[in-house]
């Protein structure tokens, strides 16, 4: 019987674990996805059209598709020629345009994952309309993910907490597909990705908190490889399981880490960027029995410092496969 696997994150780190995961043998693929996207082609969309930002969803659908090799080129095309279109990829004006015919955000997203031949099903966390809003250590107020995700300037508080606020009614809800599948699952995983814009936001949705708390399934966080200035500045690796922990409503059973340091030259330039590299010391006692999880999991330690789809998915299978 297979293992159900359900992941919880948002943007580039959640495409490379699901490309990694599809295909892996003998389990079912649940990505949930965070819904408060707000630059770019995505963030117009969203405000031009009053729809869901379809981002973050589509590049899961890529990930997971049996033609993403094929696809991914087609679809992320930007336009460039006409006045409206400009600036937007194919595969988000696809997106919005089968939700649009079949009368809804999720009918859409099965829609063009039916086209795709998605493995595994993709699922917003939610269907309201919301804005991500963050108050900070300095007592000011930031309000959408892509103002949060890009500070202005060398300074900032740090953020302290993060919340929605409903665009269209009183409350915003978790899709229920969301709450079965985490009933249901055996792992969870969370992350990687940018804690406080494209993790956290899926937590903060109500209802979330209480089915993780009530699920069975062993929960796993892929750590980040770095730092990131304006969200994560300062942190060493357990700050980030312990923030997660504030959210989760749980204790978190086990962290995939990477040790393959980059190369000191691709260090500088993020340093530029305030931007460090995430050392795990396995001795400390803080991590308190958790189980960890170690690899070399990088692309190229001599570029952009990011996970390798294959390397992630070889030491996940390893896990996935031993008792739970």
């Amino acid at each position: 019987m297979n293992k159900s696997i359900i992941t919880i994150g948002g943007g580039s780190g959640h495409y490379a674990l699901l490309r990694g995961l599809r295909d892996l043998q003998g389990i079912d693929i649940k990505a949930v996805v965070s819904m408060v996207d707000s630059g770019g082609s995505t963030g117009r969309l969203r405000d031009e059209l009053g729809i869901l930002p379809p981002g973050d969803i589509l590049k899961c659908i890529l990930a997971l598709s049996t033609h993403q090799e094929v696809v991914r080129t087609i679809l992320q095309k930007r336009f460039e020629n006409d006045r409206r279109l400009k600036g937007h990829n194919a595969g988000n004006m696809l997106l919005t345009m089968l939700s649009r015919y079949t009368g809804s955000f999720p009918s859409g997203v099965a829609a063009l994952a039916e086209i795709l031949d998605v493995r595994g099903e993709v699922l917003p966390v939610t269907i309201d309309r919301a804005t991500l809003v963050a108050n900070l250590t300095d007592g000011t107020r930031i309000y959408g993910e892509r103002a949060i995700d890009i500070p202005r300037g060398d300074q900032r508080g740090k953020i302290c907490d993060v919340f929605l606020v409903p665009h269209h009614s009183d409350s915003i809800k978790v899709y229920p597909p969301v709450l079965e599948a985490i009933k249901t699952a055996d792992f969870i995983i969370l992350g990687p990705g940018d804690l406080f814009t494209s993790i956290i936001p899926n937590l903060i949705v109500p209802g979330i908190r209480e089915a993780l708390s009530a699920s069975p399934a062993k929960m796993i966080y892929v750590l980040n490889l770095m730092t990131k200035f304006g969200e994560t500045h300062g942190f060493k690796a357990f700050d980030f399981l312990a923030e997660l922990e504030k959210y989760t409503g749980r204790k978190i059973d086990g962290v995939i880490y990477n040790t393959h340091k980059p190369v000191e030259a691709v260090l500088k330039k993020y340093a530029e960027q305030q931007s460090k590299f995430v050392e795990l010391d396995e001795k400390m006692s803080c991590w308190d029995n958790r189980a960890l999880y170690a690899a070399d999991l990088l692309e190229n330690p001599e570029n952009i410092v990011r996970h390798e789809p294959g390397k992630l998915a070889a030491l996940l299978d390893k896990i996935i496969s031993s008792p739970i």
